[in-house]
């Protein structure tokens, strides 16, 4: 009896012991991905040409909710912008749509280790400047790829993923409105 109690017994475990082995060696780790939609603030009023911090103007205020329309379906993390009238009101329909804070950065350390750091893993929005967003995705890159955006350029999209190692999986540039 005891015999056969082995028999049953021993391939059981090797087979159970060889089938753990082959579902660990089978396991994929997903990786992590971090992605950025950065875009610049919608038209600003220009009516008054010392005004260093404008509010957007209506066709302004109807981008900054054609964005909100944008990005009904992405889920968004986190919502930065720099700390001026027109990218804040540009930001604003997005993150109360989304039930998110608009969390301001300076750019002049854009992408930093503690920005890194703070969205990684992340799907994030970053609203800018025409000088800005171009210059923060070229630190994403780690190269210049982008050139300033035109003056009259307000709807233009950046969306760049970056993989856990640091690889750029994918930079699109488009306009979407």
């Amino acid at each position: 009896m005891k015999f056969y109690f082995t028999l049953i017994l021993v391939p059981f475990f090797l087979f159970s012991c060889g089938n753990d082995k082959k579902s660990k060696s089978e396991t994929t780790v997903t990786e992590i991905e971090t992605t950025y939609y950065l875009i610049r603030h919608a038209e600003k009023d220009r009516s008054d040409k010392t005004n260093r911090n404008p509010e957007l103007n209506k066709v302004g205020q109807a981008r900054a909710t054609a964005w909100a329309t944008h990005f009904k379906d992405i889920d968004l993390d986190l919502i930065y912008s720099t700390n001026y009238h027109r990218t804040q009101q540009t930001a604003t329909p997005t993150a109360v749509s989304k039930g998110l804070e608009i969390k301001e950065y300076n750019p002049s350390s854009m992408y930093d280790d503690h920005f890194k750091a703070a969205t990684k893993g992340k799907v994030v929005l970053v609203v800018g400047h025409s000088n800005t967003t171009p210059a923060f995705v070229n630190a994403i890159l780690g190269k210049k790829k982008y050139e300033d955006l035109d003056d009259s350029e307000n709807g233009m999209l950046f969306t760049v993923t970056v993989t856990m190692d640091g690889a750029i999986s994918k930079v699109e540039k488009i306009n979407p409105l």
